[in-house]
């Protein structure tokens, strides 16, 4: 899957010099970080975790009710060719595969910045859970209303 389309949303995250590994690339567990980065530029952040300045480009987290959380259910992971390490941010499109039930699937494609070639494509599936009530939320048609715009296709079949 190619993201030709500009599906979704642009985030430029920030790489750290600690994210290399012995072979100048960076790590497998640090490009989670950078997926995790993007989400929380993309979606906002968590209602109660945190002090949200620079505002979202889906507002979507902040729509849900407070205490709620927002839980990793699954995380896939395909890594296409190795993510040097640069002092400029890569960029990560954002976009919602789907939205539905009490799950909500982002599909993620990191770019170096410098050769503007794919580097990691991923898939992200989240559930939020109300603690007070012990529950999984269902997402509204509200949400899905506010999600649509920024659709775009699978990244696993």
């Amino acid at each position: 899957m190619t993201v030709t389309d500009e599906s979704g949303v642009l985030c430029r995250v920030p790489m750290r010099w600690g994210d290399m590994d012995p072979y100048g690339h960076v790590n497998n567990v640090e490009v989670v970080r950078l997926l995790e980065e993007a989400r929380i530029a993309a979606l906002g952040v968590p209602v109660g975790t945190g002090d949200q300045v620079e505002p979202p480009l889906i507002p979507f987290f902040s729509a849900l009710p407070e205490g709620t959380q927002a839980l990793i259910t699954e995380n896939r992971i395909k890594y296409l060719r190795p993510l040097e390490y640069r002092n400029t941010p890569v960029e990560v499109r954002v976009w919602v595969v789907s939205a539905r039930g009490g799950a909500l699937t982002l599909g993620f494609e990191i770019t170096d910045a410098i050769s503007r070639r794919a580097c990691v494509r991923a898939e992200t599936q989240l559930a939020f859970f109300v603690p007070a009530t012990g529950t999984v939320l269902r997402i509204s048609a509200e949400q899905q209303e506010l999600l649509a715009p920024h659709g775009g296709a699978r990244v696993f079949r």
